[in-house]
């Protein structure tokens, strides 16, 4: 294949994403899978769900991977209706389902189609993710999915724009996603039980323990980043030059 031809199926690969994140935003997909629509509109999800309890799950993680792989900011609100619909458990296994699958296409798109763009807009932010990528790809990913220092999207396109292995960051991203996607199905999990007894979502359901000990875990992993950050300071600081 000639570089002519590649550059052409770059640019018409690059053009079919713009374009599909355009139609997500522009159709109100987008607004739909925030949590004020999730909310109003739950119980015809969850009909849906009764009506198709076999393609409900695989519709859940296509939707949740191609929100991933196109960047769309929903991956918070579509943990939650994970919850909401199918329970902490079997919402949790899909939503990390659908964001591990999701991360790795956009991996492989960040690799294949965005890599020069991606470089030169973002050389910056991927320049301090790059020394620990480099010395411990999978490790290091890890340690980014278990504490987002960074944001999802800079840690998705990163390791394929440094040149990381497929295999050791597929591994990284599906162990690394599992706490938080978990704890965001609890929470959904209760606010629809909650839901479910006949109350109005409010802040008041945020102290009922089905609600709020998922949200005080939540609160603990987002403490571990400030926790690393002090860590790392302190290395650097003891660490002889």
């Amino acid at each position: 294949m000639t570089g002519r031809m590649k550059n052409g199926l770059r640019l018409a690969g690059l053009a079919a994403v713009f374009v599909l994140c355009a139609a997500a935003w522009k159709t109100g997909l987008v607004q739909a899978l925030h949590w004020p629509s999730l909310v109003a509109h739950r119980a015809d999800w969850a009909a849906a769900v009764a009506r198709h309890p076999v393609a409900a799950p695989f519709a859940f993680i296509g939707i949740y991977a191609a929100a991933v792989a196109l960047s769309l900011p929903v991956g918070l609100w579509l943990s939650l209706l994970g919850g909401l619909l199918f329970g902490m458990w079997f919402g949790g296994v899909l939503t990390v389902l659908g964001a591990s699958i999701g991360a790795v296409l956009l991996f492989l798109i960040a690799r294949g189609l965005l890599a020069p763009f991606c470089e030169a807009k973002f050389a910056r932010q991927i320049s301090r993710l790059r020394p620990g990528l480099e010395r411990d790809g999978f490790g290091y990913l890890l340690a980014l999915r278990l504490m987002p220092v960074f944001p999802f999207w800079l840690v998705n396109l990163a390791p394929a724009l440094i040149g990381m292995r497929l295999m050791p960051y597929a591994a990284a991203t599906v162990i690394g996603m599992v706490p938080t996607s978990f704890v965001l199905n609890a929470v959904g999990s209760g606010l629809a039980a909650t839901m479910a007894a006949g109350a109005t979502p409010n802040a008041g359901m945020l102290l009922k323990p089905e609600i709020l000990l998922p949200l005080l875990a939540l609160a603990a992993l987002a403490i571990l980043p400030t926790l690393w950050r002090q860590r790392q300071t302190r290395t650097r600081a003891t660490d002889p030059a």
